[in-house]
């Protein structure tokens, strides 16, 4: 398990190393100090996960996690509980306070090991997004997300009860997206395959698309046929 570790406090990050050391499936490839410099140790090392501090000078941990397309699994690590309630919106695996105590350590990096790894290059189904709205947050696994749903230059994600309005297109999106999970349904609709329940004829010769849910999606002809024939129906 590759980890970074980000801190603007180098006694904690050696605090946090030391601790480490009791787990030997965890190999620290790089440290940051502030938000940029742990930009390029992300891009550099692809980590599987990172320890973060959420208040740092220029910009605060919550505020990385908003500029990056994808993330490895977090860890908060802060001196202040007030950002407890907003890491566990983001979805991070956990939040724990310094000094940090041992046990809690062993129990956040068993969470870790639980969770499906995340993939490299195209973005997977496994693959955690950080998506901000406004004032709120998440941290969520691709595969959650059942709709993409375009709102002209904005995309609204559909996953559990929310539906967030993300600066992104469409179609920047999907490039990024793995074509094995997600499907272009139409010019406004990608649709996640795994969360189909239901198909019935509409048109001339489309499909209406129902998903888990909801809602019911139109996908035109020619991505009908195209979904007949990847589908093998």
């Amino acid at each position: 398990m590759r980890a970074v570790l980000v801190d603007d406090e180098r006694l904690a990050r050696a605090e946090l190393r030391r601790l480490l050391r009791e787990h030997p499936e965890v190999e620290v490839v790089a440290e940051a100090a502030d938000a940029e410099a742990a930009r390029e140790a992300l891009e550099a090392h692809h980590p599987d996960l990172v320890f973060l501090d959420v208040q740092m000078p220029g910009e605060s941990g919550f505020e990385l996690l908003a500029s990056l397309e994808a993330a490895p699994a977090v860890i908060f690590t802060t001196a202040h509980d007030a950002y407890a309630l907003r890491a566990f919106e983001v979805n991070a695996l956990d939040y724990l306070l310094k000094p940090i105590e041992p046990r809690r350590l062993a129990a956040a990096l068993e969470r870790v090991r639980a969770a499906p790894p995340g993939g490299r290059g195209v973005l997977t189904e496994a693959d955690r997004v950080f998506v901000k709205d406004g004032e709120r947050y998440w941290f969520v696994r691709l595969g959650d997300v059942r709709l993409f749903e375009s709102e002209g230059n904005y995309t609204r994600l559909y996953f559990g009860h929310e539906r967030p309005l993300v600066a992104r297109s469409l179609s920047v999106l999907e490039a990024r997206l793995d074509p094995a999970v997600f499907f272009r349904a139409s010019r406004r609709h990608l649709l996640n395959l795994r969360w189909v329940r239901g198909l019935r004829p509409w048109g001339a010769g489309g499909l209406l698309v129902q998903i888990e849910g909801g809602p019911e999606v139109q996908m035109s002809r020619r991505q009908a046929r195209l979904f007949r024939e990847r589908r093998g129906l």
